[in-house]
């Protein structure tokens, strides 16, 4: 990327001497981080346009061309019939057959009403073998009456269905039977019904689970697998007298009977019925067999009349490592039936901790799957990190129990609202059970919804399980509940759970339960147009606006927000990418009134000032918009930051730095002015800014790391990052003792991660000298769990194989998963080439990488200046096997592709992105 550009070593040597003043510094790496940027980083005058393009710009777009002209080629079910229940019996092998495969046998019958005649069954199966009844894959009953003659049947393997074709039509009103029979793959592909394992007292054991969502579920049973084809759910599994099965509902047995067994094929098995479910889609259904053990909460605690359950590997159970969950869940749950004012409406809440899970976890319902670091925590070996983390994803899952479940989407077009959702009030959840954290807060594309036509195949629906659908979703709800005040959107919520109940909806059914909530408020809200035509400028739109205030004038403008200014907008917007915009604001520390910005510029005299006053705008940020400002009010909101930075609240000064270098990457502001909002960082001591500074600083080490540059960028921060540095140092007793205060927690890290990586030799002395603590007595860690995973990344890049070697025998040992997680990331900032290399082959060996993980170790070398160029060789040279074996969930190859791309910034290495078969993946 450096190639061509030269800098003189008197210059680099000045740079290096802080002394100079930290303006100084400021103005040499700006002329130098210009100078990089033209040269190096514009694409040639003959690059396509489509060279420079944003994150969003990879949301699939609607197809020019007409749809297949046959209902069997069609993705979404026609709209012919509606199933009502399933009875269900599956029998998972735990133990291979003959050939080596892991297998389960099935039947399936499905009753469903015909809303519309016809002489067509659609419906889905995906990697089932059927027993042929009567010659056709499956059998079809009338109830009360002869059902049509089954004509041919097959299976459309494209579009993922089981198509029965009659001799005559079913009739508009009447209920049929389908019955199947099936085998199907019990993989280790994380996907549908698969299975997974794990030793326990060096013995291995498997595990067989499920993950549905979006559209797996096909590949368990034969079902029709859309969100809104919602029915009832009888479920029947046989498994092994040693193993226990659990699935949405409570099994019958355990409240009436001792288990049920039976024999089969010779073999002593035990049945387990569970009871009905409520009407629910098929993406929520669930069900595991299995050797864990639990520990658990009767109904009535936390008013609560559920029974609790935490399931996970016995030894954690042992350990207590379910404990917390077990704490937590009962005051989140009752939280969450005040904040709906719906009682939670299942006989019980199981959470279970899986040893291979692709997500962090899965909302199904009763039966909650996670990832095993999402949900276990043991406080000798997990940070507070992790802690948090257990915390906000167990509120997020519960979230969904009534927001999501009891009401579900209609299509995947609307899983942002789904999904956004359960983020934004997840950290309500978590707030109520940990008041002291003060979460609160939110912390902060392609547009959040589209047309249901926009989204048919499974590949484009699993394409919105991103950032953008749960972060953007969370931020615009926010806003929204913000501007009409939190109360009056919880009672907009209220009565739209309430009306719409075991059935399916799409967002514009939220906006009138919130309309007339709004209506109903007193005194009046003052919106300026209807909720529906505010939320449709911000769901309908790609990304967010920046707006600009213009301090001398009053002058307020918006526009589209793009990091890249020259990206060409390939996506029109019925808005013409203009937003209903709330804006809150303050002048010199005085909260003004709130304003609307309905049009592309208005004007408002209050907003004109001068002297020594300064205005901010997005107070809490709680608006999804930047700011930007004329050249004199950013010149004296850099003087408060200077002279007394406190007067400026803190969530707003790291929106100051937030603003500034994303406003620099897009060329609405000078670098000089984005590296200024640093300045004051000596005196700074509060998490939030610092945290950003970290996250934007990333961008620019990750663009320069190669370069002349990095040097002086590193001296600069070095300055900076010192004072926090010792201020960690003096309050925990030379780092004896943990903060008190929550946030500093997080901030003491911060410090630690930014002073070692910047290369503050105090900070180098302290992770190394307390790793080699560690390898001198194994069995004694002496490293603070909050402080662990910068302790280990620092520990390992300065030492070589032997240090290593030991990590990765304390990662294979170690039986808590979120320190293993911290081991597993940590082995990648080793700067020894063959080691990261040796370190990459594992991930395509699943006994030393679960598949699980083996995304989160390519990634986490790819981060390492000296892993990145290893990880695309072996990218490359191992896609097909990566696609192929790894392609079903393990594994996101959009995640992939950005973490080893986004150093990426030549016209080379651009045109070797775009080389197949890369292309079909970075859209």
């Amino acid at each position: 990327m450096a190639a061509g550009f030269y800098i003189s070593r008197a210059l680099a040597l000045a740079l290096a001497l802080v002394s100079v003043g930290a303006l100084a510094s400021i103005i040499a790496l700006s002329v130098l981080y210009a100078k990089e940027k033209t040269k190096d980083l514009e694409p040639s005058p003959t690059s396509p346009a489509a060279a420079t393009t944003t994150a969003d710009s990879s949301f699939p777009s609607p197809s020019s061309s007409p749809g297949p002209p046959v209902p069997w080629q069609q993705y979404r079910l026609p709209d012919t019939l509606a199933p009502v229940h399933y009875a269900i019996t599956l029998w998972p092998r735990l133990e291979p057959d003959g050939r080596g495969l892991f297998i389960f046998t099935g039947n399936s019958t499905v009753r469903f009403v015909c809303l519309k005649d016809t002489d067509l069954i659609l419906i889905h199966s995906n990697r089932l073998n059927f027993t042929l009844l009567q010659g056709h894959e499956a059998q079809l009953m009338a109830l009360g009456a002869t059902a049509p003659a089954i004509k041919t049947t097959w299976l459309e393997l494209t579009t993922d269905y089981l198509v029965v074709q009659l001799e005559g039509r079913l009739e508009a009103g009447r209920s049929y039977l389908l019955h199947t029979e099936f085998v199907g793959e019990l993989a280790d592909d994380l996907a549908g019904f698969y299975r997974s394992k794990y030793k326990e007292n060096g013995v291995e054991k498997i595990l067989a689970t499920t993950q549905m969502q979006p559209t797996d579920a096909r590949k368990a049973f034969p079902c029709f697998d859309e969100p809104a084809m919602k029915a009832v759910f009888d479920l029947t599994m046989i498994h092994p007298l040693e193993t226990v099965a659990l699935s949405n509902s409570i099994n019958y047995d355990s409240i009436h009977s001792d288990p049920i067994n039976v024999t089969i094929e010779g073999r002593n098995l035990t049945m387990t019925r569970f009871h009905s479910t409520e009407m629910m889609s098929t993406y929520l259904l669930a069900f595991v067999v299995c050797e864990l053990g639990f520990i658990s909460s009767a109904p009535g605690k936390n008013n609560t009349f559920s029974l609790i359950r935490i399931w996970a590997r016995k030894q954690a159970i042992l350990e207590g490592q379910g404990d917390y969950a077990l704490e937590k869940t009962g005051p989140i749950l009752s939280y969450f039936q005040n904040y709906y004012n719906q009682t939670y409406p299942l006989t019980k809440s199981d959470q279970i901790a899986l040893p291979d899970f692709s997500a962090g976890a899965m909302e199904n319902w009763g039966l909650i799957t996670y990832r095993e670091s999402a949900l276990l925590y043991n406080p000798a070996f997990s940070s507070i990190e992790d802690k948090e983390y257990v915390a906000t994803v167990i509120s997020h899952e519960l979230a969904h129990m009534w927001f999501g479940n009891l009401v579900t989407m209609r299509w995947w077009n609307d899983l942002w609202l789904n999904e956004g959702f359960a983020t934004y009030v997840s950290y309500l959840g978590a707030d109520s059970a940990e008041p002291t954290w003060k979460l609160d807060d939110v912390p902060t594309s392609h547009p959040l919804s589209c047309e249901e036509g926009e989204v048919q195949k499974p590949q484009q629906i699993r394409h919105l399980f991103d950032t953008i659908t749960y972060s953007k979703g969370a931020a615009v709800l926010r806003m929204l509940s913000d501007s009409i005040t939190e109360e009056v959107f919880t009672q907009g919520l209220r009565t739209y759970l309430e009306e719409h109940k075991y059935n399916s909806t799409i967002c514009t059914d939220l906006w009138k339960h919130l309309q007339v909530a709004v209506d109903e408020a007193s005194p009046g809200l003052g919106l300026p147009t209807s909720v529906e035509d505010i939320m449709n400028r911000w769901v309908l739109q790609m990304g967010y606006p920046v707006v600009t205030v213009d301090t001398r004038t009053g002058r307020l403008s918006q526009k589209h927000f793009l990091i890249d200014p020259e990206a060409e907008m390939d996506r029109p917007s019925p808005f013409n990418y203009e937003w209903i915009v709330p804006i809150s604001w303050m002048k010199t520390g005085v909260k003004q009134s709130p304003l609307w910005l309905t049009t592309k510029e208005a004007t408002n005299s209050n907003m004109t000032i001068g002297g020594a006053d300064w205005l901010l705008v997005n107070l809490r940020t709680s608006g999804f918009y930047r700011v930007n400002y004329d050249q004199e009010n950013w010149e004296r909101l850099l003087a408060q930051l200077d002279t007394n930075h406190q007067e400026i609240p803190e969530i707003n000064r790291a929106q100051l730095i937030s603003d500034a270098f994303n406003l620099a990457r897009s060329k609405l502001v000078n670098f000089t002015l984005a590296l200024r909002t640093t300045k004051y960082l000596v005196r700074e001591t509060e998490y939030t800014p610092w945290l950003t500074v970290s996250n934007n600083l990333n961008y620019y080490f990750l663009m320069f790391d190669r370069s002349p540059l990095y040097g002086p960028m590193q001296a600069y921060m070095v300055k900076q990052v010192e004072p926090l540095f010792n201020h960690f140092k003096d309050i925990t007793a030379n780092w004896t003792k943990i903060p008190d205060k929550h946030t500093d927690q997080y901030n003491q890290v911060v410090a630690i991660q930014l002073a070692c990586k910047n290369g503050l030799k105090a900070c180098e002395d302290l992770t190394y000298n307390l790793f080699n603590a560690w390898m001198k007595n194994p069995s004694n860690n002496p490293i603070s769990p909050n402080l662990r995973s910068t302790v280990y990344c620092n520990g390992l890049a300065a030492g070589g194989q032997r240090e290593w070697d030991f990590a990765w025998s304390m990662y294979k040992n170690a039986s808590v998963a979120s320190e293993a997680e911290k081991l597993l990331w940590a082995m990648a900032c080793s700067k020894q080439p063959w080691i990261l290399t040796r370190y990459l082959e594992y991930c395509l060996d699943s006994e030393r990488i679960r598949k699980q993980d083996a995304s989160y170790v390519i990634n986490s070398i790819a981060a390492n200046v000296v892993g990145q160029p290893l990880v695309w060789d072996f990218v490359r040279a191992n896609w097909n096997y990566l696609f192929n074996d790894y392609g079903n969930g393990s594994i996101s190859f959009e995640s992939l592709l950005y973490s080893v791309t986004r150093r990426f910034a030549s016209e080379f290495e651009y045109k070797e992105v775009k080389l197949k078969p890369y292309r079909s993946i970075l859209g």
